[in-house]
């Protein structure tokens, strides 16, 4: 079987969907598996420090498990979108 090119992708929104919608063995060959090297990746995010009150890890929590995410992503999230925000205004 001939193997689809992947097209190039302007964003990862544009790729999300594309392989939402197509079939990814019409792209690789599942029949031999690709050794990765990872020993040179480097950390794209920084750990750190932040004290909150107990109620909004709570609430923060709550809300997490409602979407099915972990609170720390959904935090991340939220700081993400208001930094964006707040760019916006400036």
């Amino acid at each position: 079987m001939k193997l689809k090119k992947i097209p190039k992708f302007n964003n990862e929104d544009e790729e999300r969907e594309f392989w939402a919608t197509h079939d990814t063995t019409d792209y690789f060959d599942t029949s031999r598996p690709i050794e990765l090297n990872l020993t040179n990746l480097k950390r794209s995010t920084r750990s750190i420090t932040v004290r909150l009150p107990d109620w909004l890890v709570n609430r923060l929590k709550i809300l997490a498990n409602k979407k099915d995410v972990p609170y720390q992503s959904l935090l991340k999230m939220f700081l993400a979108e208001k930094v964006k925000e707040e760019m916006r205004l400036t």
